[in-house]
Protein backbone atom coordinates (compact mmCIF):
# COMPACT_ATOMS: atom_id res chain seq x y z
CA UNK A 1 0.00 0.00 0.00
CA UNK A 2 1.62 3.45 -1.06
CA UNK A 3 2.00 5.85 1.36
CA UNK A 4 0.30 9.16 1.10
CA UNK A 5 2.44 11.31 -0.50
CA UNK A 6 3.38 14.78 1.33
CA UNK A 7 2.07 17.82 -0.61
CA UNK A 8 2.98 21.70 -0.79
CA UNK A 9 0.94 22.30 1.94
CA UNK A 10 2.87 20.21 4.13
CA UNK A 11 6.04 21.80 3.16
CA UNK A 12 4.47 25.24 3.72
CA UNK A 13 2.97 24.77 7.13
CA UNK A 14 6.69 23.29 8.23
CA UNK A 15 8.60 26.54 7.21
CA UNK A 16 5.32 28.84 7.74
CA UNK A 17 5.00 30.23 4.89
CA UNK A 18 1.96 30.27 1.63
CA UNK A 19 1.74 27.10 -0.66
CA UNK A 20 2.83 29.78 -3.31
CA UNK A 21 5.93 30.88 -1.93
CA UNK A 22 6.89 27.07 -2.01
CA UNK A 23 5.78 26.16 -5.90
CA UNK A 24 7.87 29.85 -6.31
CA UNK A 25 10.94 27.95 -5.18
CA UNK A 26 10.45 24.94 -6.59
CA UNK A 27 10.20 26.83 -10.25
CA UNK A 28 13.38 28.59 -9.71
CA UNK A 29 15.62 28.76 -6.06
CA UNK A 30 16.29 31.99 -6.83
CA UNK A 31 12.87 33.79 -6.79
CA UNK A 32 13.31 33.37 -2.83
CA UNK A 33 15.79 35.27 -0.48
CA UNK A 34 18.85 32.66 -0.06
CA UNK A 35 17.72 32.15 3.78
CA UNK A 36 14.52 31.17 3.40
CA UNK A 37 15.45 29.01 0.38
CA UNK A 38 18.01 27.05 3.13
CA UNK A 39 14.34 26.75 5.25
CA UNK A 40 12.25 25.28 2.54
CA UNK A 41 15.27 22.46 0.86
CA UNK A 42 15.48 21.28 4.28
CA UNK A 43 11.22 20.84 5.11
CA UNK A 44 11.66 19.64 1.13
CA UNK A 45 14.14 17.20 2.79
CA UNK A 46 12.83 16.02 5.41
CA UNK A 47 9.42 15.37 4.70
CA UNK A 48 10.71 13.83 1.22
CA UNK A 49 8.56 16.00 -0.99
CA UNK A 50 8.17 15.23 -4.81
CA UNK A 51 6.94 16.74 -6.64
CA UNK A 52 3.69 16.20 -8.75
CA UNK A 53 4.60 17.63 -12.50
CA UNK A 54 0.72 16.81 -13.76
CA UNK A 55 -0.85 19.76 -12.51
CA UNK A 56 2.01 22.14 -13.66
CA UNK A 57 2.06 20.15 -17.17
CA UNK A 58 -1.67 20.64 -17.56
CA UNK A 59 -2.11 24.12 -16.42
CA UNK A 60 1.16 26.35 -18.02
CA UNK A 61 1.89 23.76 -20.57
CA UNK A 62 5.73 23.74 -19.54
CA UNK A 63 7.55 21.31 -16.97
CA UNK A 64 11.28 22.95 -16.68
CA UNK A 65 12.39 19.71 -17.76
CA UNK A 66 14.78 19.30 -20.56
CA UNK A 67 14.71 15.64 -22.46
CA UNK A 68 18.07 14.31 -23.08
CA UNK A 69 18.91 11.52 -25.88
CA UNK A 70 22.14 9.36 -24.85
CA UNK A 71 23.35 5.97 -27.39
CA UNK A 72 25.36 4.77 -24.41
CA UNK A 73 25.28 5.30 -20.51
CA UNK A 74 28.53 2.92 -20.99
CA UNK A 75 30.82 5.30 -22.75
CA UNK A 76 32.36 7.87 -20.91
CA UNK A 77 32.11 10.25 -23.99
CA UNK A 78 28.39 10.76 -22.82
CA UNK A 79 28.84 10.97 -19.14
CA UNK A 80 30.85 13.88 -19.92
CA UNK A 81 28.64 15.65 -22.07
CA UNK A 82 26.08 15.32 -20.00
CA UNK A 83 28.29 16.38 -16.78
CA UNK A 84 28.55 19.80 -19.00
CA UNK A 85 24.66 19.75 -19.93
CA UNK A 86 23.79 19.59 -16.30
CA UNK A 87 26.01 22.09 -15.07
CA UNK A 88 24.16 24.88 -16.93
CA UNK A 89 20.82 23.21 -16.42
CA UNK A 90 21.03 22.84 -12.95
CA UNK A 91 22.06 26.80 -12.15
CA UNK A 92 18.66 27.44 -14.51
CA UNK A 93 16.68 25.97 -12.77
CA UNK A 94 15.91 22.91 -15.26
CA UNK A 95 15.47 19.19 -14.81
CA UNK A 96 17.47 16.91 -17.35
CA UNK A 97 15.39 13.70 -18.18
CA UNK A 98 17.62 11.01 -19.65
CA UNK A 99 16.99 8.30 -22.08
CA UNK A 100 19.12 5.77 -23.87
CA UNK A 101 18.34 4.43 -27.03
CA UNK A 102 21.34 1.92 -27.97
CA UNK A 103 22.09 3.47 -31.23
CA UNK A 104 19.08 2.46 -32.64
CA UNK A 105 16.67 5.11 -34.28
CA UNK A 106 13.69 2.76 -33.12
CA UNK A 107 14.54 2.87 -29.84
CA UNK A 108 15.00 6.49 -29.80
CA UNK A 109 11.62 7.13 -31.46
CA UNK A 110 10.06 5.05 -28.46
CA UNK A 111 11.97 6.87 -26.02
CA UNK A 112 11.56 10.77 -27.41
CA UNK A 113 7.82 9.75 -27.25
CA UNK A 114 7.87 9.27 -23.58
CA UNK A 115 9.93 11.99 -22.91
CA UNK A 116 7.57 14.00 -25.09
CA UNK A 117 5.06 12.43 -22.58
CA UNK A 118 6.43 14.17 -20.00
CA UNK A 119 5.97 17.76 -21.70
CA UNK A 120 9.58 18.63 -21.72
CA UNK A 121 10.62 22.20 -22.78
CA UNK A 122 13.19 21.39 -25.24
CA UNK A 123 15.27 18.14 -26.34
CA UNK A 124 19.06 17.15 -26.86
CA UNK A 125 20.15 14.98 -29.19
CA UNK A 126 23.22 12.62 -29.94
CA UNK A 127 22.85 11.30 -33.97
CA UNK A 128 21.31 12.76 -36.97
CA UNK A 129 19.74 10.16 -38.33
CA UNK A 130 16.07 10.00 -36.76
CA UNK A 131 12.98 7.53 -37.93
CA UNK A 132 10.21 9.78 -39.88
CA UNK A 133 7.88 9.26 -36.55
CA UNK A 134 10.68 10.76 -34.39
CA UNK A 135 10.89 14.20 -37.13
CA UNK A 136 7.05 13.89 -37.32
CA UNK A 137 6.74 14.08 -33.38
CA UNK A 138 8.90 16.70 -33.11
CA UNK A 139 7.72 18.98 -35.57
CA UNK A 140 4.25 18.55 -33.62
CA UNK A 141 6.27 19.37 -30.64
CA UNK A 142 7.56 22.53 -31.74
CA UNK A 143 10.33 22.71 -28.87
CA UNK A 144 13.63 23.82 -29.62
CA UNK A 145 16.03 20.70 -30.56
CA UNK A 146 20.12 20.93 -30.52
CA UNK A 147 22.02 18.05 -32.06
CA UNK A 148 25.65 17.39 -30.62
CA UNK A 149 28.48 15.62 -31.16
CA UNK A 150 29.23 16.63 -35.18
CA UNK A 151 29.07 20.02 -36.40
CA UNK A 152 29.17 19.01 -40.57
CA UNK A 153 26.24 17.16 -41.16
CA UNK A 154 22.62 18.55 -41.50
CA UNK A 155 20.65 18.93 -38.65
CA UNK A 156 17.48 20.14 -37.47
CA UNK A 157 17.09 22.90 -35.73
CA UNK A 158 20.27 23.76 -34.03
CA UNK A 159 23.75 21.88 -33.53
CA UNK A 160 27.03 21.90 -31.56
CA UNK A 161 29.69 19.77 -32.08
CA UNK A 162 33.21 19.14 -34.12
CA UNK A 163 34.00 17.34 -37.50
CA UNK A 164 35.20 13.76 -37.28
CA UNK A 165 35.77 13.59 -40.62
CA UNK A 166 38.73 16.42 -40.56
CA UNK A 167 39.83 14.93 -36.93
CA UNK A 168 40.22 11.41 -38.71
CA UNK A 169 41.85 12.74 -41.06
CA UNK A 170 44.23 14.82 -39.70
CA UNK A 171 45.42 11.91 -37.45
CA UNK A 172 45.98 9.56 -39.98
CA UNK A 173 47.97 11.88 -41.87
CA UNK A 174 50.08 12.16 -38.56
CA UNK A 175 50.66 8.93 -38.68
CA UNK A 176 51.77 8.43 -41.79
CA UNK A 177 53.90 11.44 -41.25
CA UNK A 178 55.60 9.30 -38.72
CA UNK A 179 56.38 6.92 -40.83
CA UNK A 180 53.75 4.29 -40.59
CA UNK A 181 51.95 3.61 -44.44
CA UNK A 182 50.18 0.05 -43.43
CA UNK A 183 47.29 1.47 -41.37
CA UNK A 184 44.27 0.07 -40.24
CA UNK A 185 40.99 1.75 -39.43
CA UNK A 186 39.29 -0.54 -36.37
CA UNK A 187 35.48 0.51 -35.68
CA UNK A 188 32.76 -0.50 -33.66
CA UNK A 189 29.07 -0.12 -32.99
CA UNK A 190 29.01 0.82 -36.65
CA UNK A 191 27.24 4.39 -36.08
CA UNK A 192 27.50 7.50 -38.08
CA UNK A 193 30.39 9.29 -36.31
CA UNK A 194 32.37 5.48 -36.79
CA UNK A 195 31.56 5.47 -40.41
CA UNK A 196 32.81 9.41 -40.34
CA UNK A 197 35.86 8.92 -38.85
CA UNK A 198 36.91 5.89 -41.38
CA UNK A 199 35.82 8.37 -44.09
CA UNK A 200 38.17 10.93 -43.22
CA UNK A 201 40.92 7.60 -42.45
CA UNK A 202 40.00 6.97 -46.09
CA UNK A 203 40.92 10.17 -47.83
CA UNK A 204 44.14 10.91 -46.05
CA UNK A 205 45.33 7.35 -46.79
CA UNK A 206 44.27 7.12 -50.64
CA UNK A 207 45.82 11.48 -50.72
CA UNK A 208 49.45 9.78 -49.65
CA UNK A 209 48.65 7.25 -52.13
CA UNK A 210 48.11 4.26 -49.47
CA UNK A 211 45.81 1.42 -49.51
CA UNK A 212 42.93 2.21 -46.96
CA UNK A 213 42.20 -1.24 -44.98
CA UNK A 214 39.58 -1.56 -42.10
CA UNK A 215 38.36 -4.09 -39.55
CA UNK A 216 35.02 -2.99 -38.23
CA UNK A 217 32.25 -4.79 -35.77
CA UNK A 218 28.92 -4.27 -34.59
CA UNK A 219 29.77 -4.64 -31.13
CA UNK A 220 30.02 -2.40 -28.33
CA UNK A 221 33.08 -0.52 -27.86
CA UNK A 222 35.20 -1.89 -25.27
CA UNK A 223 39.20 -2.70 -23.91
CA UNK A 224 38.46 -6.27 -24.82
CA UNK A 225 36.86 -5.18 -28.09
CA UNK A 226 39.88 -3.63 -29.56
CA UNK A 227 41.99 -6.33 -28.78
CA UNK A 228 39.56 -8.75 -30.54
CA UNK A 229 40.15 -6.22 -33.38
CA UNK A 230 43.79 -5.92 -33.35
CA UNK A 231 44.09 -9.75 -33.92
CA UNK A 232 41.39 -9.80 -36.99
CA UNK A 233 43.99 -7.14 -38.16
CA UNK A 234 47.18 -9.30 -37.49
CA UNK A 235 45.21 -12.24 -39.37
CA UNK A 236 43.81 -10.11 -41.99
CA UNK A 237 46.98 -7.51 -42.69
CA UNK A 238 49.50 -9.10 -41.73
CA UNK A 239 52.03 -6.33 -42.83
CA UNK A 240 49.81 -4.26 -40.28
CA UNK A 241 52.11 -1.63 -38.77
CA UNK A 242 49.27 1.05 -37.08
CA UNK A 243 46.21 1.62 -36.09
CA UNK A 244 43.90 3.80 -35.88
CA UNK A 245 40.98 3.42 -33.47
CA UNK A 246 37.50 5.18 -33.69
CA UNK A 247 37.42 5.58 -30.01
CA UNK A 248 39.91 5.14 -27.11
CA UNK A 249 38.15 2.45 -25.31
CA UNK A 250 39.16 0.13 -28.68
CA UNK A 251 42.70 1.69 -28.26
CA UNK A 252 43.79 1.26 -24.61
CA UNK A 253 42.29 -2.76 -25.96
CA UNK A 254 44.44 -2.65 -29.07
CA UNK A 255 47.59 -1.10 -26.72
CA UNK A 256 47.09 -4.15 -23.84
CA UNK A 257 46.96 -6.89 -26.76
CA UNK A 258 49.96 -5.61 -28.16
CA UNK A 259 51.65 -5.97 -24.54
CA UNK A 260 50.38 -9.41 -24.18
CA UNK A 261 51.92 -10.49 -27.44
CA UNK A 262 55.32 -8.93 -26.77
CA UNK A 263 55.18 -5.96 -30.01
CA UNK A 264 56.38 -2.51 -28.97
CA UNK A 265 54.27 0.39 -29.53
CA UNK A 266 54.66 2.47 -31.65
CA UNK A 267 58.04 0.76 -33.16
CA UNK A 268 56.41 -2.20 -33.94
CA UNK A 269 52.81 -1.04 -33.95
CA UNK A 270 51.75 2.44 -34.06
CA UNK A 271 48.33 3.22 -31.99
CA UNK A 272 45.81 5.93 -31.73
CA UNK A 273 42.78 7.05 -30.27
CA UNK A 274 40.11 9.36 -29.85
CA UNK A 275 38.57 11.83 -27.66
CA UNK A 276 40.84 11.80 -25.31
CA UNK A 277 39.98 10.58 -21.91
CA UNK A 278 41.61 10.46 -19.24
CA UNK A 279 43.20 6.44 -19.44
CA UNK A 280 44.75 7.63 -23.04
CA UNK A 281 47.48 9.85 -20.62
CA UNK A 282 47.94 7.22 -18.11
CA UNK A 283 49.42 4.30 -20.02
CA UNK A 284 52.81 3.49 -20.99
CA UNK A 285 53.28 5.08 -23.79
CA UNK A 286 50.50 7.62 -23.45
CA UNK A 287 48.39 7.14 -26.13
CA UNK A 288 47.81 9.50 -29.05
CA UNK A 289 44.62 10.68 -29.18
CA UNK A 290 42.08 13.14 -30.87
CA UNK A 291 40.76 15.24 -28.06
CA UNK A 292 37.66 16.47 -28.16
CA UNK A 293 35.49 19.21 -25.81
CA UNK A 294 32.63 16.97 -24.52
CA UNK A 295 32.04 19.10 -21.17
CA UNK A 296 32.27 22.16 -22.91
CA UNK A 297 29.97 21.03 -26.00
CA UNK A 298 27.36 19.87 -23.26
CA UNK A 299 27.52 23.10 -22.06
CA UNK A 300 26.84 25.29 -25.05
CA UNK A 301 23.85 22.89 -26.32
CA UNK A 302 22.17 23.36 -22.87
CA UNK A 303 22.59 27.08 -23.47
CA UNK A 304 21.62 27.19 -26.94
CA UNK A 305 17.98 25.68 -26.01
CA UNK A 306 17.82 27.76 -22.82
CA UNK A 307 18.18 31.00 -24.87
CA UNK A 308 15.57 29.67 -27.23
CA UNK A 309 13.70 29.51 -24.38
CA UNK A 310 13.94 32.15 -22.89
CA UNK A 311 12.54 33.68 -26.89
CA UNK A 312 16.02 34.60 -27.71
CA UNK A 313 17.40 33.59 -31.06
CA UNK A 314 20.91 31.96 -31.16
CA UNK A 315 24.10 33.89 -33.09
CA UNK A 316 24.45 30.85 -34.56
CA UNK A 317 22.08 27.88 -35.15
CA UNK A 318 25.63 25.65 -35.44
CA UNK A 319 28.91 26.00 -33.64
CA UNK A 320 31.99 23.95 -34.82
CA UNK A 321 33.70 23.62 -31.35
CA UNK A 322 36.92 22.05 -32.73
CA UNK A 323 39.04 19.86 -31.80
CA UNK A 324 43.14 19.22 -31.46
CA UNK A 325 45.22 16.44 -31.68
CA UNK A 326 47.55 14.88 -29.11
CA UNK A 327 50.36 13.05 -30.54
CA UNK A 328 51.55 11.38 -27.24
CA UNK A 329 54.00 8.23 -27.60
CA UNK A 330 52.02 6.01 -29.43
CA UNK A 331 52.72 6.94 -32.57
Amino acid sequence: MKKKRPILQDVADRVGITKMTVSRYLRNPQQVSTPLGERIAIALDELGYIPNRVPDMLSNATSRAIGILLPSLTNHVFADVLQGIESITDKAGYQTLVAHFGYHTEKEERQLRSLLGWNVDGVILTERQHTPGTLRMLEVAGIPVVEIMDSSSPYLDMAVGFNNIEAARQMTCSMIAQGHQHLVYLGARLDERTLQKKAGYIEAMEQAGLVPRTVMSEQPSSFSTGGELLKLAQQRYPEVDGIFCTNDDLAIGAMFECQRQGITVPNQMAIAGFHGHDITENVSPTLSTVVTPRKTMGKIAAEMLLTRLAGKGCESPCIDLGFSLRLGGSI
